[in-house]
């Protein structure tokens, strides 16, 4: 155990024992996680665990954790909330949750490494990806600025990737710098079976950062265009959300498996949408917990 006590200021813990924002106890997560941005779609995952098998069911703001059994294993899914600083919060506490004694405040002698698999949806920028697919991200790309950060980035992040792509961009110099991150490559061979493998790129907006104008101009003219034309090493920009950078940067840097995996409901380069994916979501669900149990992790 590191001798090394981590301050109240930066590692809050709240008088009940739990984490400061996900008000979690260590004991409540499971080593497996799902997370979902919308805390109602924590609710749809849960309804596949076994009957009676849920022990904690816990929420604090857009933070809400149901820990149950799938397939004999024990699960945790957690809302993160939109975007990567959400993300920040969550894979921070709980790294935290497992990896620190909350008693001493010190870090654990021995690493705990959890499996992290995000499920959301997102928009294709491929215009031959139909709507509905299942994409996972082997590669993101952060528009958010969020890894370069934390010390250690350029460790773990693919800086051949990123200057191609920021000489494709004539990447604005006021704009923060992109950066490439790999998901867990077990999370890859798990899912590469079932899934279509893309390259994500993770927005800090919904709207201009996604190349979205409503009544303000962009700095891009063309962001999709632009990012439909990008090719690096054989692969392509395949589609945009908002966190998956965020999860496979801090997960590779903190020692634990995580990817995203989306269901397509929008196709950006052809301009097409389906709202009504809520089936689909609940089969991509399904799969996800079939992956995850079914294979030794």
């Amino acid at each position: 155990m590191s001798s090394l006590s981590i301050a109240p200021s930066e590692l809050i813990i709240n008088p009940d024992g739990s984490i400061f924002h996900l008000h979690i106890l260590p004991e409540d997560l499971a080593d497996i996680v799902i997370l979902v941005g919308d805390p109602g779609r924590v609710k749809l995952v849960a309804s596949f665990f076994e009957e009676g098998s849920i022990r904690v069911d816990k929420s604090s703001r857009e933070f809400r954790t149901i820990t149950g059994r799938y397939n004999g294993r024990e699960i945790s899914v957690i809302s993160t909330g939109i975007g990567t600083d959400n993300i920040d919060i969550v894979a921070t506490e709980l790294d935290a949750l497992v990896n620190i004694d909350f008693n001493t405040r010190c870090v654990r002698a021995d690493h705990k490494r959890l499996t992290l698999l995000r499920i959301g949806t997102c928009g294709a920028v491929q215009p031959a990806t139909p709507l509905g697919s299942y994409l996972f991200s082997e590669y993101s790309i952060g528009f958010d600025g969020l890894l370069n950060w934390y010390a250690g980035c350029s460790k773990v992040v693919d800086a051949a990737m990123e200057s191609a792509f920021v000489r494709h961009m004539n990447w604005p110099e006021r704009l923060p710098a992109p950066y490439f991150i790999k998901s867990s490559e077990r999370l890859i061979s798990l899912f590469e079976k079932n899934s279509v493998m893309g390259m994500t790129i993770s927005a800090p907006g919904f709207y201009g950062p996604q190349g979205r104008s409503v009544r303000l101009p962009l700095t891009f003219d063309d962001l999709i265009g632009n990012l439909e034309s990008f090719r690096y090493d054989g692969r392509r920009v395949t589609n945009i959300e908002m966190e998956s950078s965020a999860l496979a940067g801090l997960s590779a840097l903190l020692g634990h498996d995580a990817g995203t995996i989306c269901l397509v409901i929008a196709n950006r380069y052809a301009k097409e949408s389906r709202p009504d994916y809520h089936l689909l979501m609940k089969g991509l669900v399904r799969l996800a917990l079939d992956t995850l149990t079914g294979t030794s992790i």
